[in-house]
């Protein structure tokens, strides 16, 4: 195996042997570079599977450098190594796409452990792609955003429980993959995965459907049928939209997660099963069992283990890895010569806020795959909706920063009371103070002089 190649950037000599020596399993090669036309020129010519930023530069210098390679080359791993650490340098690092933030001074076994995220634990043969988590035989889960970090290293724990999973989240955010995530990585994944949407199924088939009937139950029924519940045996049964399932059928859905077993229509004995139940709602389920609309009793039964999704507008640092992906795996289907999007295209899609969420940026790319007939997505391909929003956006992005700048103001730099008074979320805050060079540091001037 060809071992994978660290090109170490900006980093003084002393860090450059320490780096190597605490990477005996990499080739490296330093060098100092002035601009980012000078790396990418570097990385063209060596083909590196990871760029180290080190501290050599500030922090800032080195993060716009990392900005301008990511808009180049969205899918190369970067590392950053400033020689000092502060919360708004982290946040707009994770902005920026990197993949890994490490401050000095170097811990060897912390650089490792980032390294080996970054290139897959080492086996570079292929580009890597630490964004990515593959589901055995099924979708991925693309992000590398702190929430979508997160909720990889709890669905590890998740997969190896056998309790109820409960999935909330908004419509489009990929609860059903979730499930299916925790399942093929489970014991049980040798096992079937049986999908159940609640809200498609009327009380009058209900029983049919979930528990089977045995033949001569009812007129029509000439033979016996299996139902869902006992087809997924050993397996998961995930209930989807959970939260518009009919009281009648909680009641016999509360009786099969309280006995474990399935009685069929026109049977007399019950059969026992071995499920294991996950569920999702894009519902406040919470609130439903205020209201009396969905039991106590099968909510908790339910509601074992919870994990709940944030909408893309809340991670939109993860919407440039969402892209390569989804350009990546339509290209493979496709004949159309579509290899990338442009920068001023994908500004636009960064300001949208995605209700329908990953399921409408995919929708999105989907279409433009049938309708561009070039290699680079502009500006132009865009549905004319999104072009209108983004035209809008710039006209009033003035009144936006004055509007962000009072906020700030009047709530002494508190960045949770701004997303509060303008219904954004923290990271929006982050993102609006990056995008307008809004900094901590104005605030702490303003305090200095006023303490002087």
């Amino acid at each position: 195996m060809t071992k994978p190649f660290v090109l170490i950037a900006n980093a003084a000599e002393l860090l450059n042997r320490s780096i190597a020596d605490a990477l005996p399993w990499c080739r490296t090669g330093t060098a100092q570079f002035s601009s980012a036309e000078d790396l990418l020129a570097a990385m063209h010519e060596q083909q590196p599977d990871l760029v180290v930023l080190g501290p050599s530069l500030d922090g800032w210098s080195s993060l716009e450098l990392a900005r301008q390679v990511r808009k180049f080359k969205r899918t190369l791993p970067l590392l950053l190594m400033p020689p000092e650490s502060c919360e708004a340098l982290a946040i707009a690092a994770l902005q920026a796409g990197l993949n890994e933030y490490i401050k000095c001074p170097l811990s060897a076994p912390e650089l490792v452990r980032a390294v080996e995220r970054c290139l897959g634990q080492g086996a570079a043969e292929s580009p890597p792609h630490a964004h990515r988590l593959h589901l055995v035989g099924g979708e991925q889960m693309v992000g590398e955003s702190a929430p979508m970090k997160w909720l990889r290293t709890r669905l590890g724990n998740i997969a190896a429980s056998d309790s109820s999973l409960l999935v909330t989240g908004e419509t489009g955010t990929g609860k059903e993959l979730v499930a299916e995530l925790v399942h093929r990585n489970s014991p049980r994944r040798s096992k079937p995965f049986v999908s159940i949407n609640c809200a498609a199924i009327p009380d009058n088939l209900l029983e049919s459907e979930l528990f089977g009937y045995e033949r001569g139950a009812f007129t029509g029924a000439d033979s016996t049928k299996h139902g869902k519940l006992k087809a997924a045996a050993g397996g998961t049964v995930f209930l989807d939209e959970i939260g518009d399932m009919s009281p009648y059928a909680q009641a016999k859905l509360l009786r099969v997660l309280e006995s474990k077993r399935v009685e069929p229509l026109g049977s007399t004995r019950s059969t026992p099963v071995d499920i294991r139940f996950m569920a999702a709602t894009n519902r406040d389920i919470e609130q439903l069992v205020k209201e009396d609309k969905f039991r106590s009793d099968l909510f908790f039964r339910l509601n074992v283990v919870r994990v709940h999704l944030p909408p893309l507008r809340e991670r939109k640092e993860d919407i440039p890895c969402l892209l390569d992906h989804y350009i990546q795996a339509f290209r493979v289907h496709s004949t159309r010569p579509v290899e990338s999007i442009d920068g001023e295209a994908l500004e636009c899609l960064l300001a949208h806020d995605w209700p329908g969420n990953v399921r409408e940026l995919r929708n999105l790319l989907e279409a433009m795959f049938v309708e561009v007939s070039c290699r680079e997505i502009t500006l132009s391909h865009l549905p004319a909706h999104l072009r209108h929003y983004c035209r809008d956006l710039s006209a009033l992005s003035g009144s936006e920063k004055e509007q962000l700048l009072r906020a700030l103001a009047s709530s002494n730099w508190n960045k949770s009371r701004v997303a509060a008074r303008l219904k954004w979320s923290r990271m929006t805050v982050y993102r609006k103070m990056a995008k307008y060079q809004i900094s901590d540091a104005v605030n702490k001037t303003k305090d200095s002089r006023a303490a002087s």
